[in-house]
């Protein structure tokens, strides 16, 4: 066999190695993520979660997100129109994972135009706003006063309601929920308890799709 016909032999199988090996070890890591799911599903949803969609549905959608996220930003829309083709079988619970700098300020605003029955609104502003209050460089969540200004929130009440010593420890409490299910990185999503076996739209529609299909 020539010189160069061993290289590519070689080179093929070192390839087709690293795939086996890859797929292994997504595997395992898929079956792990299942297996601390189940350990600790009493983390998933807390009383005081935001909950959006049918209450009474029988698929959940459990989102751990960040408002300065780009992917999450990304991701808003494609579930909105993930509930909006399942209309009234989705239930879709927010969770909070601020891991980028100056996120937990944009999550107490969030809580505090909770109270005004704006969360939804507002949380679309952030995304809609998001590259001019959350640059990655150089953060300043602070200009979202403006935004919201403009859109005659009020924010004399906003500033008031966010400094309620519970929105802290809502932040803490799904941080800590986020860290014994895995969700170190946004958005992570779980569908019925069921973490997504690898990160995509398709993989999220077709894990939605399933437990549809499956309840109803």
């Amino acid at each position: 066999m020539k010189k160069s016909n061993l290289v590519i032999l070689a080179v093929a199988l070192m390839v087709a190695a690293f795939a086996s090996a890859a797929f292994l070890y997504n595997s395992q890591q898929s079956q792990s993520q299942e297996s601390r799911t189940k350990d600790n599903s009493d983390a998933l949803v807390q009383t005081y979660s935001f909950k959006m969609g049918n209450p009474d549905a029988k698929v959940t959608i459990v989102e751990f997100m960040d408002p300065a996220c780009e992917t999450c930003k990304h991701f808003h829309p494609f579930v909105k129109e993930l509930m909006r083709k399942n209309s009234g079988k989705i239930n879709l619970v927010i969770r909070y994972a601020p891991f980028h700098k100056g996120s937990d300020y944009m999550v107490k605003i969030l809580e505090a135009v909770r109270k005004q029955h704006k969360f939804r609104q507002v949380l679309d502003l952030m995304f809609e706003t998001q590259s001019v209050w959350a640059s990655h460089h150089n953060p300043q969540p602070e200009l979202f006063w403006n935004i919201l200004e403009r859109k005659g929130y009020d924010i004399a009440r906003i500033k008031k309601d966010m400094q309620n010593p519970a929105i802290q420890k809502i932040i803490d409490q799904d941080l800590a929920d986020g860290a014994r299910l895995g969700a170190n990185k946004t958005p992570t999503f779980f569908v019925n308890g069921k973490p997504m076996p690898s990160f995509g739209y398709n993989q999220l529609r077709e894990l939605v799709n399933t437990e549809v299909a499956a309840n109803y």
